[in-house]
């Protein structure tokens, strides 16, 4: 799912609510098999929110059995990647020797730093069955004094993070604090990162305590100051506002955001840096095989032409 290709999410619904700086509606690309992949970020009108560069729905599809997903061994510099699922299963390799699937409500954080390389697959017994496959995957670009620490692999049980349920609300903090509980979740800033579920009728506060913030809608419908956002919708707020959501269907959203980057990024393929040459260099080093490699994997993606 980590590719950068062919998808330009453009600014989308207008809103008159004062807590909404713009809408964003995702352009959807098939990967495959009827796999829709839904791109948020970066946008034209929005390149990043907080320290999220990259935002993508996956699915929901259904696969049917002997049908999967495979995302051959493809690089990273200057990133972290972050996978949260809500159904399914994908099959995580990467070049430091981690092998393990990720499965709902669980968090795969893979700081890429100076380098790294890993595959995404479905599992042979998930494939076996089939299923149906959603989530989000998103790249949180790292402070320019981390660009280039050393890659890591961290990955957290759906139990390990917090969940929150007040009346007909559930929220799960998978990183950052709110809603008085904290994520474990090691960051490298300021870092908000919340999966709301709410029912029909149910409010649930946002508040202003993160710089930039973001929701984006996965199912259902909200309302926020009398707008109405369906699925499918990246809604910015504006800062220093605290705000009610309340679904107008049975809703699921995230929250994402932060503290604003420290400085412009630049963004080709999977690199991501402060500075352009350092993507030149990431560029040359693909190319020529320097990355580390994916133990059990012979396949990979060729750099782009």
């Amino acid at each position: 799912m980590s590719t950068l290709h062919d998808i330009d999410p453009q600014s989308g619904d207008s809103a008159s609510c004062d807590a909404v700086d713009m809408v964003i509606v995702p352009r959807a690309h098939d990967i495959g098999d009827g796999f829709m992949v839904r791109r948020a970020l970066p946008s034209a009108g929005k390149r990043m929110v907080g320290p999220f560069i990259f935002l993508d729905q996956m699915g929901p599809a259904t696969l049917a059995p002997g049908k999967g997903i495979d995302v051959r061994p493809h690089p990273h510099i200057g990133l972290a990647t972050v996978t949260y699922l809500y159904e399914g299963e994908i099959m995580h390799r990467d070049s430091l020797g981690s092998a393990l699937p990720i499965r709902p409500g669980e968090l795969n954080w893979m700081t890429a730093g100076s380098g790294i390389a890993h595959s995404e697959r479905s599992g042979s017994d998930w494939r076996t069955q089939g299923g149906t496959l959603s989530g989000l995957q998103l790249w949180v670009a790292l402070p320019q004094a981390h660009e280039e620490t050393a890659p890591g692999f961290e990955h957290y049980d759906s139990a390990a993070m917090p969940i929150v349920n007040d009346r007909s609300v559930e929220a799960r903090i998978i990183a950052g604090s709110a809603l008085g509980a904290r994520s474990p979740v090691k960051t490298f800033g300021d870092t908000i990162f919340v999966d709301f579920n709410l029912a029909q009728g149910a409010s649930a506060p946002v508040d202003a305590a993160n710089e930039e913030r973001a929701l984006y809608v996965f199912s259902g419908a909200i309302d926020i100051g009398g707008d109405t956002f369906e699925a499918g919708r990246l809604v910015v707020l504006k800062p220093g506002v605290t705000i009610k959501v309340t679904a107008t269907a049975p809703a699921r959203f995230a929250l994402v955001g932060g503290e604003t980057a420290d400085g412009p990024r630049y963004i080709w393929w999977n690199f991501v840096s402060a500075r352009k040459e350092r993507i030149e260099q990431a560029k040359a080093d693909w190319a020529a095989g320097r990355f580390a490699t994916v133990p059990g994997e012979t396949e990979f993606i060729p750099l782009p032409e």
